[in-house]
């Protein structure tokens, strides 16, 4: 199968490294210096500087090459952050196969990645690959799950023959609505956690922040027509505690350094790498309002991002609600 995966960060970067040892697949960097370099030293000094990249890898600048490459029996995969979703699904060719790996709510929309592609780009067969992944340990070849989500059953089967391997198994959900919303909500989460344990608040606390998330995150999206069983999954308990829980998530030291007293500009800017938690969190606040879905801790999140309170603030306001019967 050919395979072209469009976007170098280091998401793109760790698949398509991974599916160049068993497919021919060819890597598409926006900036021509950056694919440059990437084929010169065979790493991508940005995002993944320890990992060495297959030589069997192509990287190229050119779009129309990477298109050309997959051609009408091959696979896509995009690998831009969510912001950047709707336009490079525009530039894909009616029926191309194509995976994203967008994770997040669309500002100013608030959309979600199938439902860009139903409105941008109906002529796609379209679905998402998510799940509990670092891009690190994916690109060094640890053991990793993923699940490839899509109403097209042989597009799921398009992703398993693609990607499934001795270290990366792929699973198959009929249920995209369900796996975006896990994708999408659990970075927002991982920031809530980052701030409790950078307060040293304790595993108990964290704990039943996960466990709460958890709740508001299937909350909004059986609202949105998820099914109840995706968020026990991969692409949402286990993505919640990956994301939650451990130290290479983005999402959760945005948190950290919160409770240390950062700016969230500050942090952004030493981050290096988009934020996905940051970027959504007040969309998924605002589709869950819309929908009359009570989500408190994400509520507290878009709080302390928007400079009302402070993360203590926020714990107490949350411990400080009502009792009610656990649902």
């Amino acid at each position: 199968m050919q395979i072209s995966v469009l976007g170098a960060g280091a998401w793109g970067t760790a698949l398509a490294a991974q599916a160049a040892t068993r497919h021919p697949t060819r890597l598409w960097a926006r900036d021509p210096a950056q694919a440059a370099a990437i084929a010169a030293s065979r790493r991508n000094a940005r995002y993944l500087a320890d990992v060495a990249l297959p030589d069997a890898l192509d990287i190229t600048d050119d779009l129309a090459a990477a298109l050309a490459h997959a051609g009408p029996d091959g696979l896509l995969i995009v690998a831009t952050p969510m912001a950047g979703l709707r336009e490079m699904l525009q530039r894909l060719p009616d029926g191309a196969a194509v995976l994203w790996l967008s994770k997040g709510f669309e500002a100013g929309s608030g959309r979600l990645g199938h439902e860009i592609a139903r409105e941008a780009a109906p002529g796609l067969r379209a679905g998402v690959l998510s799940g509990p992944s670092f891009a690190l340990e994916v690109a060094r070849g640890q053991p990793t799950a993923l699940v490839a989500a899509s109403q097209d059953a042989a597009l799921c089967q398009s992703a398993i023959t693609a990607l499934h391997g001795p270290t990366l198994r792929i699973y198959s959900s009929s249920d995209p609505v369900g796996v975006e919303v896990g994708g999408a909500v659990k970075n927002v989460l991982a920031i809530a956690t980052g701030m409790a344990d950078g307060m040293a608040l304790g595993l108990n606390a964290r704990t039943a922040l996960i466990t709460r998330g958890l709740a508001e995150m299937t909350r909004l999206g059986l609202a949105l027509g998820g099914r109840a069983e995706t968020f026990m999954g991969l692409s949402g308990l286990g993505d919640l505690v990956l994301t939650a829980t451990g130290d290479l998530s983005r999402n959760r030291r945005v948190g950290l350094k919160l409770a240390e007293g950062q700016t969230l500009e500050r942090i952004l800017v030493e981050l290096g790498h988009v934020s996905e938690g940051v970027y959504s969190a007040g969309t998924v606040l605002e589709r869950a309002t819309t929908l009359g879905v009570d989500m408190p801790i994400t509520r507290a999140v878009v709080g302390v991002l928007q400079g009302e309170f402070t993360p203590r603030e926020a714990v107490q306001a949350l411990m400080q609600r009502e009792a009610r019967a656990e649902s």
